[in-house]
């Protein structure tokens, strides 16, 4: 889920230091990119840049990467500190800006920094640097993207004679792709060197010629996961492609000035002042190329097989809700759900308050409330019954952190509600994975309130299987839902349905990903949605809370029609857009199974 911004300025600095009165348009382009996408990266940042015709001798690639939530901050500081050495006629010249700012380029690449799986530190935030005596073989990269292979991918390299120096799936790609752009600079310059004997001439006509897509194609063909991957090479081309279902998202700008690439399109938006129908979508499967002289090409790294599984989850909850499709969205999640939420309170609108759980679930929230006065032809009662006071996502939180922030981070409006189990109290989230926020801090401070009845909604379904294509969501065991339907189980003497996954997934370790079946969705075949809530909410709430407790969640067609352009529902139900998440599933159960999650 990490962000990611590319811009390539099309003209000399010179250019943008006439029109727009400063050369620093790209910077400050990027700036808003990076800083519009702080939702996509709390752990880190990093930017770099790639200058066109450096003389010999001079740098032409600058990286900076900074860990923490003022990461971005902190990098704009650094670059801005560089510049305020010397005077403002130096500073607002372009040309002595390109020689002497590190920053002063025509590609910039930005990245913010999720860690979803994996190690964390500062050599793990992107971008990634690929440094070589050529500038055709140096390369940048970054990206928004977890793959599923990693194994496979470390075994392939090392078996070519490589020695990776980390597993992690950045360095593998990072790794891959080089070993592939030398590749294609050799057999380039094997057929130039039977036409030209001139090694400058020869250099300047690999990179005309460099086939951007032919290096990614035979790259990423090993590759399994879901990824947006962004780069640029030393001496100016840039791409940036997409997984061929379209699990992680991409969208660009182009004119004859610049060229911009975010993961959001409201991003690109607000930084270009343009209006949605001028931000594209990159397809699914396809690189864009921005070659040194400013061609533009689209080209087809990976065919399309089967439905496209764009996620959901981004439309849900991840993606900033001010994308004009995303809003409309969300607010049919929350509509969808009047008839179940009536159902609970018994269609007594009249004493029931209405809410969310803030900050995410707001837009939600609007839907609900149209979808109660719809039904109902009422006004509903509306109140701010929650505060969130503590901006942090406690689910993406290290294990560690986890219980002892989700405790402190809501605080309740008192008065908000009549006193003495009058009311209900209904409020709307945008999801539940864990669980551990409502049972150890909202439901108990909600009870403070004396309501009658509390009703959590969730305007997504049931999360019951791990994510293993960017939310850190990766352990069987963490799931409220899975808790809940395993319990389910054991209560109605079903321990051999629990057994017989087991056997099966066990006996799935020795095949290939290709060949590996989820078995794990038997866990919940024997029960309805709403036994598998109720089970839920009894796990939840807390021994304290002294008024009933319901869980309604949103179903998969309820979903599916809400959201139709993002059918990527793995999360939800167990069916994984590619071979490597029912390998990872697989291994999830087992160690479930044996005790062995860490």
């Amino acid at each position: 889920m990490c962000g990611i911004a590319m811009i390539r300025l099309l003209k000399p600095l010179d250019f943008y230091q006439q029109k727009y009165g400063t050369w620093q348009y790209g910077l400050q382009k990027m700036y808003l990119l990076m800083e519009k996408q702080h939702n996509r990266g709390q752990e880190g940042a990093g930017l770099a840049t790639v200058k066109l015709d450096m003389p010999p001798g001079e740098e032409y690639i600058w990286r900076e990467r900074v860990e923490g939530k003022n990461a971005i901050q902190d990098i704009f500081a650094n670059i801005n500190g560089s510049m305020s050495k010397v005077g403002a006629q130096q500073t607002n010249d372009a040309e002595y800006a390109k020689m002497n700012f590190p920053y002063a380029g025509e590609l910039y690449l930005g990245h913010l920094r999720y860690s979803t799986t994996g190690k964390s530190g500062i050599s793990y935030v992107h971008p990634f640097l690929r440094r070589h005596n050529w500038k055709n073989r140096s390369m940048v990269l970054a990206g928004n993207f977890n793959l599923t292979n990693v194994d496979e991918l470390f075994d392939h390299l090392t078996l070519k004679g490589q020695h990776p120096r980390d597993k992690g799936d950045t360095f593998l790609m990072l790794e891959s792709l080089g070993f592939k752009l030398d590749k294609e600079v050799q057999t380039e310059y094997n057929k130039l060197r039977t036409r030209y004997t001139n090694d400058l001439i020869i250099t300047k006509k690999i990179e005309e010629n460099l086939d951007i897509a032919s290096f990614i194609r035979k790259s990423e063909k090993r590759w399994d996961g879901g990824y947006t991957i962004c780069g640029m090479l030393g001496h100016g081309d840039s791409f940036v492609f997409r997984d061929a279902k379209g699990i992680r998202p991409a969208f660009y700008f182009a004119n004859d000035e610049i060229v911009v690439v975010a993961s959001e399109r409201p991003v690109i938006q607000t930084a270009m002042n343009l209006k949605e129908e001028d931000v594209k979508e990159l397809t699914p499967g396809e690189a864009m190329i921005v070659k040194r002289n400013g061609d533009i090409r689209f080209e087809t790294i990976r065919q399309q097989a089967g439905e496209l599984k764009k996620c959901s989850f981004e439309r849900i909850y991840f993606s900033r809700g001010s994308d004009i499709d995303i809003y409309n969205e969300r607010k049919k999640l929350g509509e969808s759900l009047s008839t179940p939420i009536l159902k609970a309170i018994d269609n007594d609108v009249d004493n029931t308050v209405f809410s969310f759980i803030p900050n995410t679930a707001e837009v939600a929230f609007y839907g609900m409330i149209d979808g109660i006065k719809l039904e109902t032809k009422r006004a509903p009662r509306v109140e701010k019954v929650l505060i969130k006071d503590i901006k942090l996502r406690t689910f993406i939180s290290t294990n560690n952190e986890r219980d002892d922030l989700a405790t402190h981070v809501y605080d309740v409006t008192y008065g908000s509600i009549r006193r003495g189990k009058v009311d209900n109290l209904v409020a709307i989230d945008d999801s539940i994975v864990r669980g551990t926020t409502l049972k150890q801090s909202i439901l108990k401070i909600m009870n403070r309130l004396e309501p009658k009845k509390i009703v959590i909604v969730s305007s997504s379904p049931q999360v019951r299987f791990p994510d293993y294509y960017g939310i850190d969501m990766a352990k069987m065991g963490e799931f409220c839902a899975f808790r809940a339907a395993i319990q389910l189980l054991k209560d109605k003497g079903m321990q051999s349905l629990i057994d017989e996954v087991y056997a099966l997934s066990k006996a799935q370790e020795v095949l290939p990903k290709e060949k590996v079946v989820n078995y794990v969705t038997k866990i919940y075949e024997p029960f309805t949605q709403d036994e598998v809530s109720a089970q839920i909410a009894k796990m939840l709430t807390p021994s304290d809370v002294d008024c009933p407790v319901e869980l309604v969640y949103q179903t998969i067609d309820g979903l599916h029609k809400a959201c139709p352009n993002h059918k990527g529902d793995w999360y939800f139900t167990g069916d994984y857009p590619t071979p490597g998440g029912n390998r990872l599933v697989n291994k999830a159960f087992i160690n479930y199974y044996e005790g062995k999650e860490m």
